[in-house]
């Protein structure tokens, strides 16, 4: 890593912590720290070495969103490039997150340690689960600054995790979750001490790399494909596909073994 608004590290074995590194702006967006993120996320993707991720803030806030006293210029922007043109690459550069998250075979733990505002609140709703500090707090401030309630795919994704007449509150007023009623509607997962966050959160992810890599890559590919499936049908029948790869598996054999021998499986992802 060449960036060093990114920082990565592996605090347990198969486990990747990637911090945002702006403390001193609350890890506002800027084109370096998105475009670091990217280089983070395309180099773990398909590395089943990495179990399970990480994602967190250094300082007190999680992300405070774009940083309107500068983004920088996105990949690939022009000296003549006129300002809906250069504007556009800019928003996809933040958005193309979204499925560079899903795309990334490990699940993705947003621990949350402090404010998660406009685009923080999107990274967080990027990832597969969130854990959240108890004096941290979700605020929907896209419409707050002018602009509409809905960016970077919080229109489809908050009223997926919460309902739509929540959302449509939250994102119509600009408000505040604090961290009680984000655990209470079901937005994060659990609530921890300030002090305990990141180890609940990388708890967490070893509860996971105990599973095998291709069962938790085939439960995160199907979870996410199937908050998109409208029939119940197509959904149980890509299940029943991935199941049936699963079962082809020497890691499902041994884990049959190792069940009936009452002992903890060893998985080879094979």
């Amino acid at each position: 890593m060449t960036s060093t608004v990114i920082e990565t590290e592996e605090p347990r074995p198969g486990i990747m912590l990637v911090r945002l590194n702006r403390p001193d702006k609350l890890n506002a967006m800027t084109s370096e720290l998105i475009q670091g993120l990217h280089e983070v996320l395309d180099r773990v993707r398909d590395d089943s070495r990495v179990r399970a991720v990480v994602l967190t803030g250094a300082g007190r806030a999680f992300c405070a969103g774009f940083d309107f006293r500068g983004y920088g210029d996105a990949p690939g922007a022009v000296p003549d490039e006129g300002r809906p043109q250069a504007g556009l690459r800019v928003q996809e550069h933040i958005v193309d997150l979204g499925e560079a998250f899903r795309r990334v075979r490990a699940p993705i733990i947003a621990a949350v340690n402090g404010a998660a505002a406009g685009g923080g609140m999107a990274l967080s709703l990027f990832c597969d689960i969130r854990v959240m500090a108890s004096s941290a707090a979700f605020h929907a401030s896209f419409i707050k600054r002018g602009l509409g309630g809905g960016d970077i795919g919080v229109s489809w994704l908050l009223p997926r995790l919460i309902g739509f007449s929540r959302a449509s509150e939250l994102l119509l007023t600009g408000g505040t979750l604090d961290a009680a009623e984000a655990e209470r509607i079901g937005l994060v997962s659990t609530v921890v001490p300030d002090e305990e966050l990141l180890e609940a959160a990388l708890d967490r992810a070893s509860a996971i790399a105990e599973n095998s890599p291709f069962g938790v890559w085939m439960t995160k590919s199907v979870l996410w494909a199937n908050l998109e499936n409208p029939s119940f049908r197509s959904a149980v029948q890509l299940e029943n596909r991935t199941q049936i790869l699963s079962t082809m598996t020497e890691d499902h054999q041994e884990a049959v073994e190792a069940f009936l021998e009452k002992r903890p499986p060893v998985y080879r992802n094979r």
